[in-house]
């Protein structure tokens, strides 16, 4: 049995390689278009007007609250019903960065507010405009408060991507999928999807460690 899936494993080794390109590709691109658009959600949820701040809170409460299966059909469907020409890749990106950016926005709101508020009255009592402020002295001390909860949040976009498949995007469950159906070794095909799953989430994981490392203030 081993040395037949062996044999399996080389016929489809280009299929699960590109499973996996697909994978970290939505991935990679549902995580920085998420976390760019979440650290606007938590500046407006902090510094924003009051119209401003309800308008975003709703749309976190209501982003974070709707299961991302929904988010994934909504993207795809919704879209093309109003004329959005969007593939399924696109869409699963879009679905994808949209859930991050709530998830991130709330992380980067909690940071700043922990920051002590004497810091940026000491940075105005020095005329550092706002901009300033914010680049020089509040999201530096941000950032490393972040990092740990960024890193979950990015491992979940990688678990996400697995709903994909229901809008036909060929990530690595669905080449798993497809690999089974022809050789019917579910047990070791899904064993070898849920190491090469690991393995990713690993990377990101010792990514965000060593960006903890490179920012962390001397001791």
């Amino acid at each position: 049995m081993s040395h037949t899936f062996l044999e399996q494993l080389w016929i489809a080794r280009y299929v699960i390689i590109n499973g996996v390109g697909v994978t970290v590709s939505i991935s990679l691109l549902a995580i920085l278009a998420g976390s760019v658009l979440g650290v606007f959600v938590g500046l407006a949820l902090v510094y924003g007007g009051i119209v401003l701040r309800l308008i975003v809170r709703a749309y976190t409460d209501i982003i974070r609250g709707t299961p991302v299966l929904v988010l994934v059909l909504a993207s795809y469907y919704v879209s093309a019903a109003v004329g959005l020409d969007l593939g399924p890749f696109s869409a699963g990106v879009l679905a994808l960065a949209i859930f991050c950016s709530s998830h991130v926005g709330e992380i980067v709101r909690g940071a700043l507010q922990a920051i002590p508020k004497g810091q940026t009255e000491a940075a105005k009592a020095i005329g550092l405009t706002f901009t300033q402020t914010f680049t020089s002295v509040l999201w530096p001390q941000a950032m490393r408060q972040c990092l740990p909860a960024w890193v979950n949040t990015a491992a979940e976009m990688v678990k996400a991507s697995t709903l994909l498949s229901v809008i036909g995007v060929a990530e690595l469950l669905l080449r798993t999928q497809e690999i089974i159906s022809r050789n019917f070794m579910s047990l070791q095909f899904y064993f070898l999807a849920g190491g090469l799953y690991f393995i990713v989430n690993y990377g990101i994981e010792h990514f965000g460690k060593y960006v903890e490392r490179k920012t962390a203030l001397p001791s």
